[in-house]
């Protein structure tokens, strides 16, 4: 085994034991996904609980990506797409026919792989959601709102003298920090994060990586990564896919040590990927 996963890992388990008493943000149940006739995701049970960092990891076409847009309804744009089983936030039915997607994906934001701002000034890539939700009084509570969530990007520093600037003009790290902030200023309980280092080169990775582990304080963060020592410095909890199928789940220093399922095993010595 990589001896390199386990030393880089360690100081984030410090109270792994005490996960049995963290309550359960999101409960999946029984959880299927097809897309058309192919079966993406099978039979998926887990807990992911509150102000955690949560790794999905596994092969590429695992299905670990494909739950993770179940989480905030995404696959809702996929007309193939067609989900069975439970997915509940604060027991809240993410299915209910009656939910309105879009306050869900408030609840529930989301950062992709490739950064994304918009075509906007810093400012306004920010201020977007808090408009659409109408999360402010006046432009002083606006201005407010902006620089809480730039704060919390760890940004505001950085662009503060620039706020009209373009977001599409900032450096790599810094662009993916802004969307983080972007879906940090409408006040979401979730964050979903679909790789969101994989673009970014080793010192912006850090960066980010250090915001993950601050923002868990005031947020539940599920991350797909394919770097398991990525997942071991930044996650509490990991799950392990393959096949569409969660294999096992559990405290990250246990999976990275001593998983219980000879597929984990594999995986995480290189054995196969």
């Amino acid at each position: 085994m990589d001896t390199t996963i386990i030393e880089t890992q360690m100081p984030s388990m410090l109270g792994a034991a005490q996960d049995a008493g963290i309550p359960v943000k999101i409960e999946a149940r029984g959880v299927n996904v097809h897309y058309g006739a192919k079966h993406a995701l099978k039979s998926v049970d887990i807990d992911i609980r509150a102000n955690q960092v949560t790794a999905f990891i596994g092969p590429s076409g695992c299905g670990k990506s494909t739950f993770l847009r179940c989480l905030n309804r995404m696959n809702d744009t996929i007309e193939s797409c067609r989900v069975a089983g439970s997915l509940r936030i604060d027991g809240d039915d993410i299915y209910d026919p009656t939910l309105d997607v879009v306050q869900l994906r408030a609840r529930v934001g989301m950062v992709f792989q490739k950064p994304n701002p918009f075509p906007k000034s810093i400012y306004d890539n920010v201020a977007y959601g808090p408009r659409i939700h109408g999360l402010f009084n006046s432009k002083a509570d606006l201005d407010a709102v902006v620089e809480k969530a730039l704060r919390g990007a760890a940004l505001w520093d950085e662009v503060k003298d620039r706020l009209g600037e373009s977001g599409t003009g900032l450096s790599g790290g810094q662009q993916q920090r802004l969307c983080i902030a972007r879906a940090i200023a409408v006040g979401p309980e979730v964050i979903l994060m679909d790789e969101p280092c994989s673009a970014l080169d080793p010192i912006a990775t850090a960066h980010v990586e250090t915001l993950i582990d601050e923002l868990r304080a005031n947020f539940t963060i599920v991350i797909v990564t394919h770097s398991m020592q990525q997942a071991a410095r930044v996650s509490q909890r990991t799950a392990f896919f393959h096949l569409g199928t969660l294999v096992e789940e559990d405290d990250t220093a246990t999976i990275f040590t001593n998983p219980r399922d000879e597929r984990t095993q594999g995986y995480i010595t290189g054995r196969y990927g």
